[in-house]
């Protein structure tokens, strides 16, 4: 009986982000040919020239056109969450949140990961916006579909974006790549692109904990993406932030996990010892703001 109720509920999910989608048509477009979108029909997102993605039974939609995978396994997805859920990113998605509008807006959140700081976003706001994440990894995109209020998730490649032009009045992208030709295409004209990059003292406590301080990973400068933001969005903003966070109990090793900072050559394999030392983390990050003219 549990697993049938479980089943049904999830059946009712998927019927909920098809309805979500279809009416919200207007802001995909076909990933093999770029087509407008005619509809969702049975279990399908249908292109006008007939092309059709089948939604996945978690209620998500693939749009990869090839096997393009990541290093990232559902393990460290599940880290960032419980990492996340804990509030390590919030103070920057309310400071995201003070650059938006009151009214609803239609937001697409770049490398969305497990989906937590779109879905904390989304509470801060209680608008009723149109919200989508996309990730190229299916296995953060499988535990983002399991979020619950109306947000939408899928598997895509920032290099070639499911999304119709000029749908979205706003991009965020937290730690990602970027593709700024791809961002202004999909960016209605005014729309704005919200980017959180890390600052020289970024979680600097673990970068100290992992290597040596003559070893290339042990210092970040930002300076080339911050200069290569600048000559895309020329009257761009820039808002530093930075604050400490009290890591909980027992989540030491969830930070080490859910960070590429521990994937170097050199990097120590931490013990005990270590991961109890680290009870506060330096989050310095700066919000770059660049507007579609």
């Amino acid at each position: 009986e549990i697993m049938s109720k479980l089943k049904g509920s999830s059946m009712k999910k998927i019927v909920i982000k098809k309805q979500w989608v279809n009416e919200h048509r207007r802001l995909f477009r076909c990933s093999v040919c770029q087509a407008p979108i005619k509809g969702v029909f049975e279990n399908s997102l249908v292109c006008k020239q007939g092309h059709a993605i089948d939604f996945n039974k978690h209620g998500y939609l693939y749009f990869l056109n090839n096997g393009n995978g990541t290093d990232y396994d559902r393990a460290m997805f599940e880290a960032r969450r419980r990492m996340l859920s804990a509030g390590l990113f919030l103070p920057m998605l309310k400071q995201i949140n003070a650059e938006l509008p009151d009214q609803p807006q239609t937001i697409l959140d770049v490398g969305t990961g497990e989906g937590t700081p779109l879905f904390q976003l989304e509470t801060l706001r209680n608008q009723k916006d149109a919200a989508i994440g996309f990730d190229i990894s299916k296995a953060g995109v499988q535990l983002a579909a399991q979020l619950p209020g109306k947000l939408f998730f899928c598997v895509a490649d920032l290099r070639r974006l499911p999304f119709a032009d000029e749908s979205f009045d706003q991009v965020m992208e937290l730690f990602s790549p970027s593709d700024y030709q791809e961002f202004d295409r999909i960016l209605k004209p005014g729309g704005q692109l919200l980017k959180i990059i890390p600052n020289a003292n970024y979680l600097i406590e673990l970068r100290h904990l992992l290597y040596d301080q003559n070893d290339q990973h042990a210092a970040y400068d930002n300076t080339p993406v911050v200069e290569r933001f600048m000559q895309h969005y020329q009257q761009a903003r820039i808002i530093p932030l930075q604050y400490q966070f009290e890591i909980p109990l027992g989540l030491a090793e969830d930070l080490v996990e859910m960070s590429p900072l521990h994937w170097g050559r050199n990097a120590k394999q931490l013990d005990e010892s270590d991961l109890s030392s680290l009870k506060q983390v330096t989050v310095d990050v700066s919000l770059l703001i660049g507007k579609k003219i």
